[in-house]
């Protein structure tokens, strides 16, 4: 199974939280009182993001954090990329030396096809589509009697 962090997942709330009102700047113990997420983790994770370049950060009595671009240009993939490291379903994906089975391996070229089109996916889902209200499809309703023809 491809499973992210809980770290992951509770960026996203923060950057979704951020984005909301992307030019704010947010304190850490604010964003950890509204997100419902312990400090020391939010610290942890706005640190991350950070350092990936994902938000900046000011010091000061009017310091905190704030988007370093608009939702519309921050990718999944970056959010995932900072918190997990690079994208990668298996070793080979990220190095070749990484794998004992890399000599008689017929699909290591196979698994870069399938790692770079995950990579594309996420990286074509950005901060602005995770804060978009979901638009619930309206109920078709069919009759019972047309089941049967």
């Amino acid at each position: 199974m491809l499973r992210l962090s809980k770290l992951t997942d509770y960026a996203t709330v923060i950057l979704s939280f951020m984005a909301r009102e992307k030019t704010q700047v947010r304190a850490a113990m604010e964003i950890s009182t509204v997100t419902g997420i312990a400090l020391p983790t939010v610290s942890k994770i706005l640190k991350l993001l950070v350092n990936a370049g994902v938000l900046i950060s000011t010091r000061g009595a009017k310091g905190g954090y704030v988007l370093a671009r608009m939702p519309e240009e921050i990718s999944v993939a970056a959010v995932i990329s900072a918190l997990e490291g690079p994208i990668a379903l298996t070793e080979c994906s990220i190095s070749h030396q990484g794998c004992e089975q890399a000599s008689g391996c017929d699909i290591l070229g196979n698994w870069s096809l399938i790692n770079q089109t995950i990579h594309n996916a996420l990286e074509s889902v950005t901060l602005a589509d995770l804060i978009r209200p979901v638009v619930v499809p309206e109920e078709v309703l069919i009759p019972v009697s047309s089941l049967y023809r």
